[in-house]
C-alpha cells in the first residue's frame, strides 16, 4: 500500500475515535449545565451554553495560523501528537469542574492546545496526488463525522447510567488512545523547509491573503461553521420541547445528531469523487442550496421523528462542504505553505464555530427556538450566493471535470 493511503487509513480511524469521544458529551453541554453547575432559568442555560461551547474556538482560531507555521517547518505529526496529549488531559479534568467559571477556563485552555484535526488534514493534504484530494478529504471527513454519530449515540446511553461527569474522564482516555496510535503508526516523510524560505508571520498572513481564491474560501468556511453551529447549543432544548417531557432527551438528541452523521458518512466519500470529477465548486454550491432548504422544514416539526428524517436528509448535503473546501484550498495553496493554508483556514472554522452557537443560544432564549433554524437557512443561502460570485465564474484550473489541477486560480 502507498504510504500516503496507508497514513489516511490510519488518521481516518484515529478521528474516528476522537470524534467519538469529544461529541459524546459536547451536544449535551446545556444538561451539563443545567444538572451539575446549578443554572436553571433556561435563557441562562442556553446562553451559557453558547459561551462555553464557542470559547474553545476562540482562543483555537486565535492560535490555529501559529500552529501550521509551525507544521510547515517541524512536521504535521508532531502537531497531532502534541494536540491529542494535551487534550487528553484537559478533558478529562473538565469532569471535575464545580462552576461555569472554571467549565469556561478549561475550554478556552483547550482550545488553545488544540489542532489535531486541522494538523491531520494538513497531512493528508501534503501527501495525497491532487487529482485524489477531494477523496481523500471526503474519507477523512466521512471518518470524523461517523465518530459524531457514535458518540451522541454512546454519551446518550451512558449519562443515564454513569452520569455526564464520567464521559469526561471517558472522553479523554479515549483521546490519549488514539494519540498513541498515530504515535506509533504514522510515518511522515518531512523534510524541513531551507533557511531562506523561513520567513515572518506577518509575511506568511500576507502571501496567503493575496493568493486567489483564498481569501474567499476563508469566508465560505465561516459562514458553513456559523450557520451549521448555531443549532448545536439549542438541539437538546429544541428536542426536549418536541418530546414534551424530561425523560430520555439526551437519548433522543443523539439519535438526532447520529441521523445527521449517518447520512454524512454515506455521502461525503461520494461527493468527494464527485468534485474531483466535475468540480469542488460545483459540489459546494449544489450541497450549500440544499441544505438551505431543508433547514427551513425543521423549524415547522411536531415530532422527534419528523426532525430526525430532517436531519438526515440535512446530513446528505453537509457531506459535501467541507470536503470541498478543503480540497479547494488544497489545490489553490502553495505547496510550501500547506499547513498554514490550513492553520489559517482553521482559525476561520473556530470563528464561525465560536460566533455560530453563540449567536444560536441568543436567538433561541431571546427570539425563539424555531426561530434558529429560519436563522441558519437565511445564512447557507447568502453562502451559496456568494460561492456562485466568488468561485463559479473563476473556478480554479482543475475545477472544470479534466482531474487536472493547479496551484492557484
Amino acid at each position: 500500500m502507498e504510504s500516503w493511503k496507508r497514513n489516511l487509513y490510519v488518521l481516518c480511524f484515529a478521528m474516528f475515535i476522537v470524534m467519538m469521544a469529544m461529541s459524546m458529551i459536547m451536544p449535551f453541554l446545556p444538561l451539563f449545565i443545567q444538572s451539575e453547575l446549578g443554572i436553571s432559568d433556561p435563557h441562562e442555560v442556553t446562553a451559557w451554553a453558547g459561551i462555553v461551547f464557542g470559547a474553545n474556538f476562540l482562543t483555537a482560531g486565535l492560535v490555529s495560523p501559529i500552529w501550521g507555521s509551525l507544521a510547515d517547518k517541524y512536521g504535521r505529526k508532531i502537531m497531532i501528537l502534541r494536540s491529542g496529549f494535551s487534550m487528553s488531559v484537559i478533558i478529562t479534568l473538565t469532569g471535575f469542574v464545580g462552576s461555569i467559571w472554571q467549565l469556561l477556563g478549561l475550554r478556552l485552555l483547550n482550545g488553545t492546545v488544540g489542532g489535531i484535526i486541522p494538523a491531520s488534514t494538513a497531512l493528508v493534504a501534503s501527501s495525497a496526488p491532487r487529482e485524489q484530494a477531494g477523496w481523500a478529504q471526503g474519507m477523512l471527513q466521512s471518518s470524523a463525522v461517523a465518530g459524531g454519530i457514535m458518540g451522541p449515540f454512546f454519551g446518550g446511553l451512558l449519562a443515564d447510567y454513569i452520569g455526564f461527569r464520567l464521559i469526561f474522564s471517558c472522553t479523554g482516555l479515549l483521546i490519549f488512545l488514539a494519540t498513541v496510535l498515530v504515535t506509533v503508526t504514522v510515518k511522515e516523510n518531512f523534510t524541513p523547509p531551507p533557511v531562506r524560505q523561513k520567513i515572518s508571520f506577518r509575511e506568511d498572513a500576507r502571501l496567503i491573503f493575496s493568493t486567489q481564491p483564498l481569501p474567499a474560501l476563508f469566508l465560505v468556511t465561516v459562514m458553513i461553521q456559523f450557520a451549521l453551529f448555531s443549532i448545536i447549543p439549542v438541539l437538546p432544548i429544541y428536542v426536549q420541547s418536541l418530546l414534551g417531557t424530561d425523560e430520555r432527551v439526551a437519548f433522543y438528541t443523539g439519535l438526532v445528531a447520529a441521523a445527521m452523521g449517518l447520512a454524512n458518512v454515506m455521502a461525503a466519500p461520494s461527493l468527494g469523487r464527485l468534485g474531483d470529477r466535475y468540480g469542488s465548486h460545483k459540489v459546494l454550491l449544489i450541497c450549500l442550496i440544499a441544505a438551505a432548504l431543508i433547514f427551513i422544514p425543521q423549524a415547522m416539526v411536531t415530532t422527534v421523528w419528523q426532525l430526525v428524517v430532517l436531519r438526515f436528509l440535512l446530513g446528505l448535503c453537509l457531506g459535501g462542504l467541507l470536503p470541498a473546501v478543503n480540497a479547494l484550498l488544497r489545490r489553490a495553496a502553495p505547496p510550501q505553505m500547506i499547513s498554514r493554508v490550513y492553520g489559517y483556514n482553521n482559525a476561520f472554522v473556530c470563528a464561525g464555530s465560536m460566533l455560530g452557537p453563540t449567536m444560536g443560544g441568543l436567538v433561541a432564549g431571546y427570539v425563539s427556538l424555531s426561530g434558529v433554524f429560519l436563522v441558519t437557512s437565511g445564512f447557507l443561502f447568502l453562502n451559496a450566493a456568494w460561492v456562485a460570485y466568488s468561485l463559479w465564474r473563476k473556478p480554479l484550473k482543475g475545477e472544470t471535470g479534466s482531474g487536472e489541477s493547479a496551484s492557484s486560480g
